[in-house]
């Protein structure tokens, strides 16, 4: 069989051409592939993979390519030695004894044990067996020697550690049956058209949590019994394809990789993917033809969008996208040891079966230029970007040497393709229904916020949840480093939002405008609600000039890493530089944290707080008592608490948006009331969605209409009773509501 040695990184890969071969490839499953390969292990010894190519990559890792290499040093040392099979191993005086036994032994260790090492031992167990009867029926120097050469024979496979793994299988096994091997030989495969490496089979002893299809990809989550890691299996499209598509794809791939894509396709992704979905479908249809391959339209329309996967796209990286209930994906360096990792909706972090290699890695690096117009290299080894992929959008950041030392990593979270909204939080317990009007009510108080909290807190998702709460007759702007905020679902949502991007604060100048430019340009855009994604470093002074100015005409917003109130106070005053007089224009303050369970497996999001910034102190606002907790967690409840200040009336915020209000001044009853009825509205919109299983009732979509119909209906009372009746609009509200609901 042709091999070649290849060397990659600090692996030496045996790969071994079966391409003209009419068997698969496997060691599990053919012993004359094994012995094979144990020959050119013999030859190559020091070789940590192996890699089998028949129209795809069969691949056996390190741990695995080790098991070979210890049968082939035990089937060397036998060999070898040649005083091991001769007379001198009994003894004189045994010929006939010798003659007799000693050519099945011989096969055993010669021949079988290279083919079917495990069939080898159990054939040496049961002879042994044999003869240890024969002795105690007749007692003789040549059986004693004899069996004390099994022994010594059996010992050396017991050494190894394919036999300590085979041991609890070989119970009922039977020589000849290779079952056994699959526990112990499992490749990681992946067809010619690709990089990425997937385990398509299942673990061994994993246990079935979920499972689930997106479309035709198929999704398990498994536990196993040796770690406390999950595990997301996932079996895409492109795994479950006969060879007749597998060598279309790597011929259409091949054809196509002549074409290498300018930097001024990338500007337009969409248009590109689209050139090149039509370049490769008439291509497919072509090789097809030539080929005598009947295709189906559903059937060319697969391949198509597996092909432009694989040329223009992100591959596998595609795939777990498409999956809604992942939230992040960490890819490590160096590529090719480690599989991806995921976090995920309902089962957190979980290891995938899925391994990366480095031309991928490279591939992924050389778009992400591209599509970003960012550099990524020596000069400038961290890249942070937004990716626009069909039906997705994510954030990327992508770091490389000489910050990693190993070369390429990357970070992709991906982003809700809908808007949050504070019924959908809700519905995650992350916050109260009372937490939901006190927001609601703050929101259209014009307030200024800071949304803190630890990285994948839910801080970015919980500022789009306030966005939505502003009425689509005000102008909102965005300011972000990397487009993270549902700007373009908002805007096809009817919001009048302008979005505007900066540079990032980890890159070098150049031609992109700075975080404190782009904000102070916006005081110069008219009157609009001000929301920055992510507020890192010198832009806090400008966002803090605009709280300042323009805190009393509309919402201003945005996000801080911090734990509490008093970290983000001493994140944006003693870190950032922002005086402690500007720091006093921020109104509220929410706090976002992942909390873990007691056993450090599962972890929740929950607000934990939502806090009042007071305005009579000058030094130390947490001496001062400058934060006044409106509401605060309850870890044994697990909920958020109503604080006796607040419904005591004695926020400071909420007393300032009641003085601009008629019918509120001076009515702090009035005031709770209206927190409270935005409340229960929410509360029937959860309600309704979980009773009749109707989880679009809790979306955006649906979401702006009860929020407009509130406010329409509350102008209407108003205009004919007078007052804010909260009854009243909460009846009227409640007719439209049912309606809504069955007609929608």
């Amino acid at each position: 069989m042709k091999y070649d040695i290849i060397r990659e990184g600090d692996d030496t890969i045996l790969r071994v051409d079966y391409s003209q071969q009419p068997k698969m490839p496997s060691l599990e499953d053919s012993g004359e592939c094994m012995a094979n390969t144990v020959h050119s292990l013999l030859e190559n010894p020091r070789v940590t993979k192996i890699i089998f190519n028949q129209n795809r990559d069969y691949e056996y890792d390190q741990n695995q390519t080790e098991l070979l290499h210890e049968m082939a040093r035990l089937y060397d040392s036998t060999v070898k030695n040649k005083d091991m099979f001769s007379l001198k191993a009994l003894g004189p005086g045994c010929q006939q004894y010798y003659s007799q036994r000693f050519p099945e032994i011989k096969r055993l260790i010669t021949d079988t044990i290279l083919s079917d090492p495990i069939g080898a031992y159990v054939e040496l167990k049961r002879i042994h067996r044999r003869e240890a009867i024969a002795l105690q029926k007749s007692p003789s120097k040549c059986v004693r020697a004899y069996i004390k050469f099994l022994e010594y024979i059996i010992a050396l496979f017991e050494q190894t550690k394919l036999i300590k793994l085979s041991e609890r299988h070989l119970a009922g096994h039977q020589v000849g049956n290779r079952e056994i091997y699959r526990h112990m030989f499992l490749p990681v495969i992946k067809p010619d058209f690709m990089f990425t490496k997937l385990m398509a089979t299942y673990p061994v002893n994993g246990n079935e949590l979920d499972s689930y299809t997106i479309g035709n990809i198929e999704v398990t989550i498994f536990s196993r019994p040796d770690t406390v890691q999950y595990l997301y299996h996932v079996i895409p499209p492109e795994f479950k394809l006969d060879e007749e598509k597998y060598e279309l794809l790597d011929m259409a791939r091949k054809i196509m990789a002549d074409h290498k894509p300018r930097r001024s396709e990338f500007v337009d992704p969409d248009r590109m993917r689209q050139v090149f979905s039509n370049v490769g479908s008439d291509l497919l249809e072509e090789l097809s033809n030539t080929r005598g391959i009947r295709l189906r339209q559903k059937e060319l329309k697969e391949l198509t969008e597996i092909l432009v996967r694989y040329t223009v796209g992100f591959g596998l990286i595609e795939v777990l996208l498409k999956d809604e209930k992942i939230q992040d994906i960490s890819i490590n360096s160096p590529m090719g040891q480690t599989p991806i990792f995921i976090v995920h909706q309902d089962f957190d972090d979980c290891t995938t079966n899925i391994e990366p290699v480095v031309p991928e890695a490279e591939s992924w690096a050389t778009k992400l230029r591209l599509i970003s117009g960012r550099p990524l290299d020596e000069a400038n080894p961290i890249l942070d970007t937004e990716l626009e992929l069909p039906g997705v959008s994510t954030r990327v950041a992508a770091v490389t040497a000489p910050l990693n030392p190993y070369g390429l990593a990357f970070s992709f979270r991906r982003h809700r393709d809908r808007p949050w909204t504070l019924p959908l939080f809700m519905n995650y317990k992350m916050i109260t229904a009372e937490a939901a009007g006190l927001i609601s009510f703050l929101v259209d108080g014009s307030r200024s916020f800071m949304i803190a909290g630890t990285r994948s807190s839910g801080k970015s998702s919980l500022l789009s949840a306030m966005m939505i709460e502003i009425m689509r007759r005000y102008r909102i702007i965005t300011i972000e480093d990397t487009l993270e905020l549902p700007t373009r679902q908002m805007r096809n949502l009817g919001f009048n939002i302008q979005s505007l991007k900066v540079a990032s604060a980890l890159s070098r100048e150049g031609s992109e405008v700075s975080a404190s430019t782009g904000i102070r340009s916006t005081l110069r855009l008219g009157d609009s609600a001000l929301i920055v994604g992510e507020v890192r470093s010198q832009e806090a002074k400008s966002l803090y000039e605009a709280m300042r100015v323009g805190a009393a005409a509309n919402v201003v917003a945005g996000t801080i890493h911090g734990d509490s109130p008093y970290g983000v106070f001493d994140r944006v005053v003693n870190d950032i530089g922002v005086p402690k007089t500007s720091f006093k224009a921020t109104d509220i303050i929410i706090v976002a944290n992942p909390l873990r369970s007691s056993d450090g497996i599962h972890r929740t999001r929950r607000v934990t707080q939502i806090t009042e910034v007071r305005k009579r102190w000058s030094d130390d606002p947490l001496l001062e008592n400058a934060f006044m907790d409106l509401m605060k967690y309850d870890v044994k409840k697990d909920a958020l608490n109503i604080s006796d200040e607040l419904i005591n009336g004695e926020s400071e915020v909420l007393k300032t948006i009641a003085g601009n209000i008629r019918d509120f001044a001076g009515d702090w009853d009035a005031v709770w009331q209206n927190i409270i009825l935005r409340s229960r509205l929410k509360q029937l919109q959860l309600d309704a969605s979980l009773k009749i299983k109707r989880p679009e009732l809790l979306e955006a979509q649906f979401s702006i209409g009860c929020n407009d119909r509130y406010h329409l209906i509350s102008e209407r009372v108003k205009e004919e009773v007078g007052s804010l009746d909260p009854k009243r609009i909460l009846t009227e509200w409640k007719d439209w509501f049912q309606k809504e609901v069955r007609n929608a």
